[in-house]
């Protein structure tokens, strides 16, 4: 299955006219046993995504010890009391937005000295069952993480409401970006990621054409 995508998204990657070298694939585990993710790393892929800490904690430590080139991005929603553990285990993390999980953040770089990557989710839709800072909330959130907290921000992610076009709201978060000079764009997933290719995603979040559905 992983080698049907890879053709595919090779495909998509030539005809939006982009570069394969600039695109981070992301490979969704999460509900996947270790098997699953192992017959994935062994094929060539190397970064990994998971949104649970619970199941980033039991699954990866032993994984990564074996296998220390992979890299896991956490793309799920941050709880503050599970920060510490997010930073030990994930060295790229996707989806910050609220103050208090930056500060915290901040917090643990200092005492540890160890770097992670950053994006900041923006809640594109303004949905209220969505995780991600709302679009008025959005300069101020950015210039104040930019500005206040010594973190590795490198761009920004979003989701789009599944009843509407994902290329506005793609868009809308490259001119985001762009307004802020960051140059990572983490955005696209199985249904979208062609379109979010075409619209300057640097990070495509890939479940479903990897791994198959979930149980």
């Amino acid at each position: 299955m992983y080698k049907e995508f890879m053709s595919t998204f090779h495909k998509a990657v030539l005809a939006a006219g982009r570069d394969i070298e600039e695109i981070n694939l992301i490979a969704v585990s999460k509900r996947k046993p270790i098997k699953a993710i192992d017959q994935v790393y062994k094929a060539g892929q190397l970064s990994f995504g998971e949104n649970q800490i619970q199941e980033i904690e039991r699954k990866w430590p032993d994984f990564k010890k074996e296998n220390s080139n992979s890299q896991l991005h956490f793309i799920g929603n941050i709880q503050s009391r599970k920060v510490g553990s997010i930073h030990e285990n994930c060295e790229v993390i996707h989806s910050l937005d609220r103050i208090k999980v930056v500060k915290l953040f901040a917090e643990i770089e200092k005492l540890k000295n160890v770097r992670r990557q950053y994006f900041i989710q923006i809640n594109t839709g303004n949905e209220s069952q969505k995780s991600g800072v709302i679009l008025s909330d959005a300069n101020k959130f950015i210039s104040e993480c930019l500005e206040s907290y010594n973190l590795n921000i490198v761009g920004l992610m979003c989701i789009p409401p599944l009843n509407e076009d994902p290329k506005e709201h793609f868009l809308m978060l490259a001119d985001m970006a762009k307004n802020f000079n960051l140059s990572s764009l983490s955005m696209g997933m199985s249904n979208d990621f062609h379109i979010a290719l075409e619209c300057g995603a640097t990070h495509i979040r890939i479940g479903t054409k990897i791994f198959g559905e979930r149980n």
